[in-house]
């Protein structure tokens, strides 16, 4: 079910970031609109992870922590390959 769970997330954060370009390829965009573009596939990754704020499980909500520190330094990919192999070793290490 987790790979699954990832697989939909990257695609879904890959749709939103082609999407966009593709319906909106020939119209001339605004700064703030682009910024807007720019921003939705990171939103999808956020709804994503934002459950794990409500966690009671230490190995869970230390991989967050290192996974929101990550994201104030790294680009997107970065992020969720930290994020992802954080999970696995914090929670190879809980059990």
């Amino acid at each position: 079910m987790t790979v699954l769970t990832i697989i939909a997330m990257a695609l879904v954060t890959y749709g939103t970031r082609i999407s966009g370009y593709l319906l909106l390829r020939n119209r001339v965009l605004s700064a703030k609109a682009l910024a807007v573009m720019e921003a939705a596939p990171g939103c999808v990754l956020i709804s994503v992870i934002a459950p794990s704020f409500a966690s009671k499980n230490p190995a869970d909500l230390a991989s967050l922590a290192v996974t929101l520190l990550a994201a104030t330094r790294l680009p997107i990919l970065a992020t969720v390959t930290v994020g992802i192999a954080s999970a696995a070793l914090f929670r190879h290490l809980a059990t």
